[in-house]
């Protein structure tokens, strides 16, 4: 035994799974797989949006103010502004933050819009409707800053923004005024439609905030401005132009802009003014006769109604700033028919703007169709290199 050779002993080595190094490369795989679907995704979004959608920060902040104004102390001894007035603050608060937390958002989305896809917006700038959105988002802001429940008129704070949200209308105004009559393409009888008076409704808007801070020539700089425009626009669309763009039959509820400028014009003439006196009264019964003569051709919108879409944001606004109006208006007068007046229009401003709400929310999936009439590849126009 003792010349029994030992054999050598054989070492087997065996690979061990390394589970760090393979729970790190999974890890990292779906992280790049997630990423790759949040930027897909994210990309889908920004290329479909446009400033159209500010349709619904317009809605939201006209019903800030609303309230506001509703909640506010008043002369008005009417049993129905006493039940109104009875609406508590905190609500109001909410709506604002909501408001608020809509318009952010909104603006953020339209921010990364133009940093990563500028020529789309150079696109959009060019579209005959698309251009007249672009004050949408100021004129939303100058909303919330008359209806913040936190920023006094007549303060720094408040005059700093005020500049910061009225100054892109102006330059806006300069531009698009100006191409009116300066250039051929673009002449008010060939680019005139309905959401022109967007342009408008900025103005006075901008007028209405510095008329409430004080600043009454600044305010009737910008009514002037806006007044006079629009007292071109409106016969300029009564007209109707042979050579002048049609609107697709999706955005018709854009006509309801025709009864929003004389609305917001009444107002803003009476912060000015500082009393809803006969020229505001003329004003208000315009948009009055406006919104009675389209609501009493319900075929005009049918076609618009078959399918949702963000254009029915569109009906909001005007319906609004109509009932806003009609508040102050059975403050001056306290008539019981005023009154009912007030009760009836705030009554369908507010029905239609929860409406629009519980559909939007319903409709997600449909908020940013392929064949948008602003943003559809097949209706912006080529921007040359």
């Amino acid at each position: 035994m003792a010349g029994v050779r030992s054999q050598p002993e054989i070492g087997v080595a065996v690979d061990r799974p390394q589970n760090g190094s393979f729970t790190t490369q999974a890890q990292s795989s779906l992280s790049a797989i997630f990423a790759r679907r949040i930027k897909q995704s994210l990309s889908s979004i920004l290329t479909r949006f446009h400033a159209g959608y500010f349709r619904i920060s317009l809605s939201l902040g006209g019903q800030a103010i609303l309230w506001k104004t509703l909640i506010a102390p008043t002369d008005d001894r009417s049993t129905l502004r006493h039940v109104l007035h009875m609406f508590h603050p905190i609500a109001f608060l909410v709506l604002w933050c909501f408001a608020l937390v809509t318009l952010v958002l909104l603006s953020l989305l339209y921010i990364l819009r133009c940093l990563f896809y500028f020529k789309m917006v150079k696109a959009e700038f060019l579209h005959h409707v698309g251009v007249n959105y672009l004050f949408a988002p100021w004129i939303s802001w100058l909303l919330l800053l008359q209806s913040a429940p936190f920023v006094p008129p007549k303060t720094t704070s408040y005059l700093v923004l005020w500049w910061f949200f009225a100054v892109p209308v102006v330059a806006l105004d300069v531009k698009i005024y100006g191409q009116w009559f300066t250039k051929g393409k673009k002449f008010l009888s060939t680019v005139a439609n309905p959401t022109s008076q967007i342009s408008v409704i900025g103005n006075l808007v901008g007028a209405q905030a510095a008329a409430t801070m004080g600043w009454k020539e600044s305010a009737v700089c910008l009514f002037s401005l806006g007044m006079v425009h629009y007292l071109v626009l409106l016969v300029t669309l009564y007209q109707r132009f042979s050579g002048s763009d049609r609107l697709p039959a999706v955005l018709r509820p854009v006509f309801f802009l025709f009864f929003a400028a004389p609305s917001v014009a009444s107002l803003a003439w009476e912060s000015i003014t500082g009393a809803f006196d006969t020229a505001s009264k003329m004003l208000f019964f315009l948009s009055l006769f406006l919104f009675t003569s389209l609501v009493c051709r319900p075929a005009l919108f049918r076609r618009s109604m078959t399918r949702f879409n963000v254009a029915w944001w569109a009906y909001s606004f005007p319906l609004t700033i109509l009932a806003l109006a009609s508040t102050e208006y059975a403050e001056e007068v306290k008539g019981s028919v005023a009154h009912i007046l007030m009760l009836l229009l705030l009554a369908l401003s507010v029905l239609v703007s929860l409406a629009l709400t519980i559909f939007t929310l319903l409709n997600t999936k449909m908020l940013l169709p392929d064949n948008d009439p602003i943003a559809g590849p097949h209706h912006l126009p080529t921007v040359s290199e």
